[in-house]
């Protein structure tokens, strides 16, 4: 199990979706607040999973995705957001997200984590 680094603008949402992970047995949690927090952190960090928020000052989400996806291009990349247009996850797919979470349920959200960052 590897670290899981949480971007969200919001800090109630960094903190509802922390508590949830840990809730499961993810222990090992950081968060950013924004994308280029979320880039910065990445690079020194570098987590086994990033839940991404889109909409976000500064940096946004996608702009983050791609970032993240140069650096490291096996990278895992959640997009959470609660714009679950279809033009939006086409676009985060087609950048490198290996999923799309809409908020505030994150229906799906432990089946990615107990696929992407086992607890063996």
């Amino acid at each position: 199990m590897g670290t899981i680094l949480i971007v969200d603008d919001s800090g109630f949402m960094r903190g509802y979706l922390k508590r949830m992970i840990q809730e499961h047995g993810y222990t090992d949690v950081i968060d950013a607040a924004d994308g280029q927090e979320a880039i910065n952190v990445y690079k020194y960090c570098n987590p086994a999973i990033v839940f991404l928020d889109i909409t976000m000052p500064n940096v946004d989400g996608l702009t983050a995705l791609e970032e993240i996806i140069k650096f490291n291009p096996d990278a895992k990349v959640v997009m959470c957001s609660a714009i679950g247009t279809e033009s939006n996850v086409i676009k985060a797919l087609q950048l490198g997200a290996i999923d799309f979470i809409v908020k505030p349920k994150f229906d799906g959200l432990i089946d990615v984590l107990n696929k992407h960052c086992h607890t063996y």
